[in-house]
């Protein structure tokens, strides 16, 4: 007698025969709309539907613990990634500048138009987070792209073309500048006096 081996059981936001990174690619295109480019992995475009804010994992972590508004964060590797809105990364240099943090080494950088960064892993994704893959630290949602930080539009109030007190952008770039710069004397620190101190090294 013949005997009928059932198919095999398929995630429902996987085809057969998809890769979990290629489901990825669909959640981004399917689910948030955002454009995706190259892979696997995924990757995802920036400078349309939003821009990227880099800087160091350990102060990006300090970034995170400050009260200051942020889009979604993401993670890779020793690198943190904040999503601010589209154009910003234009932005960057001059408010550094205006920000008096023009021509200090801080390590931290913006993509924009052309640029590309690894798909993160979407949150809730039964596959989980393979080892060193991006992550997740504040997952986006539908619409988030409009609550991104980004500098006011005319009449709006606040920063270096406006006056006043900084928008969101301001305030973030301002922040992530302060803990870019020191994360970066900590690194320096030796240490014998990083231990005395009696604070984490997380990321050191």
């Amino acid at each position: 007698m013949a005997v009928t081996v059932p198919l095999p059981r398929v995630a429902p936001e996987d085809s057969p025969g998809d890769s979990p990174r290629d489901s990825y690619a669909s959640w981004y295109e399917g689910v948030l709309g955002w454009p995706v480019g190259g892979g696997p992995p995924a990757r995802l475009v920036t400078g349309i539907r939003f821009d990227v804010l880099e800087l160091p994992a350990d102060a990006g972590a300090e970034l995170l613990r400050r009260p200051v508004a942020t889009g979604p964060v993401a993670l890779m590797g020793r690198r943190m990634r904040f999503l601010v809105a589209a154009g910003s990364a234009d932005e960057l240099e001059g408010l550094l500048d205006w920000l008096e943090w023009g021509g200090v080494a801080l390590d931290l950088t913006a993509l924009g138009a052309g640029g590309r960064i690894t798909a993160p892993v979407p949150p809730g994704h039964p596959e989980g987070s393979p080892r060193g893959a991006a992550v997740w630290l504040r997952p986006p949602e539908q619409g988030c792209e409009a609550l991104l930080p980004s500098l006011p539009g005319p009449g709006q109030g606040a920063g270096p073309r406006h006056g006043g007190a900084g928008p969101d952008l301001v305030r973030l770039v301002a922040a992530a500048a302060t803990e870019c710069h020191r994360a970066r004397l900590w690194r320096r620190t030796p240490l014998r006096e990083r231990e005395a101190s009696g604070q984490p090294l997380a990321f050191s």
